[in-house]
């Protein structure tokens, strides 16, 4: 490497030591999902980067999700999806599967990752420490043809009820990296299947997280000429929802972004995971990677 090179490289360290001052001994909780866990290059840059957190001082927490994988096992043993209103029905059989390739392959895979570049990971699930209690959640559907609305069963499917942070916090105090899967149990012992989104900002909550990042497959909130919008407040969010700005499966994230601001979250940022380095872009730099939505 050339001096010049060299130059570069501490300038940009150099640049980079504001934000790093900002997020000392701060938590940030990334949930990892999309394209950018299915490539090989960004999985390794991801791990890169949250090895790099913790080496910065910050106390990263990674929640991932895994739709696609427990897509690809439930074909592979010929489980057969059951859908109602566009939305998998989680059978006791589809939900065994669900944990083991969520709290089982993926989860360690996460870890694996990150141990390799340096970091020291540990990977978790809703269930131990009891850190998440679940309950049965209910989603209705209209009917676009009747207008009738009904109430959809979708087995064990659920959304957190409580969290108790203890587990996390011990395992932060500790300089350990939590990797945590998204089953959790319910009051009535079964097993249920949580949305990473949801889970995360649960999870972020409960730790008065300063940002919780969103990596997903889009650059972040787009206006409706398309360009990506930098920053928003919750009454701007909810202002796009309204006028039909944001939409579709937008809506449902910017949502869960808005309740992790209720909960004490400082700020939520929706990124592009299928940029390399994205989650140091965001925290690291004056550029950013997304849309971040503040109170």
């Amino acid at each position: 490497m050339s001096f010049s090179e060299s130059s570069n490289r501490a300038h940009v360290i150099a640049q980079a030591l504001p934000y790093m001052q900002r997020y000392d001994d701060r938590r940030v909780v990334v949930k990892y999902g999309g394209n950018a866990m299915g490539d090989d290059s960004l999985s390794r840059a991801f791990a890169r980067d949250i090895t790099l957190l913790r080496q910065s001082g910050v106390h990263p927490v990674v929640v991932h999700g895994g739709g696609p994988q427990i897509g690809s096992m439930l074909d592979r043993l010929n489980i057969k999806s059951e859908f109602k209103g566009g939305l998998r029905v989680t059978d006791q059989a589809t939900v065994e599967v669900v944990e083991m390739v969520l709290a089982g392959s993926i989860n360690k895979g996460i870890v694996a990752s990150i141990n390799r570049e340096g970091g020291r990971a540990v990977g978790l699930c809703g269930k131990d420490g009891d850190m998440v209690t679940a309950r049965k959640l209910h989603r209705k559907h209209r009917d676009p043809d009747s207008k009738i609305e009904e109430v959809l069963d979708l087995g064990f499917v659920g959304e957190p009820e409580a969290v108790n942070a203890k587990v996390l916090e011990l395992i932060l105090e500790r300089d350990l990296i939590p990797v945590v899967a998204p089953v959790a149990p319910g009051r009535d012992g079964a097993t249920y299947n949580i949305n990473a989104d949801t889970f995360a900002g649960a999870i972020a909550g409960s730790l008065n997280a300063k940002r919780l990042l969103f990596l997903t497959d889009v650059p972040g909130v787009l206006d409706k000429d398309g360009k990506l919008i930098k920053q928003l407040t919750r009454a701007g969010a909810r202002a796009l929802i309204e006028d039909g700005t944001i939409s579709g499966g937008m809506i449902p994230k910017v949502e869960t972004c808005l309740e992790a601001l209720e909960q004490g979250v400082e700020g939520v940022v929706i990124v592009d995971g299928k940029v390399a380095h994205a989650v140091l872009l965001e925290l690291f730099t004056d550029h950013g990677a997304g849309t971040l939505i503040v109170p």
